[in-house]
């Protein structure tokens, strides 16, 4: 079994402070630039569906595809039970 000398447990402690402050002097510089970036790809998808200009999708070859412009409306006519009047009695 190894033991860890304090050089090598030091030199570990300031690898990792390392990594970590330069990680949050990355995301404070370039950090708005990715998420203005993002947000713009996002605005741009939002307005393509907005304005319908999106690229439909082709049907695949041998799909059926059915449109039609009856609204669909579920309507029963089916017969749950007899209404019955009651009166409160004191």
């Amino acid at each position: 079994m190894h033991e860890a000398s304090f050089e090598s447990v030091l030199k570990t402690v300031l690898i990792i402070l390392l990594i970590y402050f330069g990680f949050k002097i990355f995301i404070k510089w370039f950090g708005p630039l990715i998420l203005k970036w993002f947000l713009k790809r996002i605005g741009q998808k939002f307005q393509q569906q907005f304005n319908g200009t999106a690229a439909p999708k082709a049907p695949k070859k041998g799909k059926v595809i059915l449109d039609s412009d009856k609204p669909k409306t579920s309507s029963s006519n089916k017969k749950v039970g007899e209404y019955i009047d009651f009166e409160e009695i004191d």
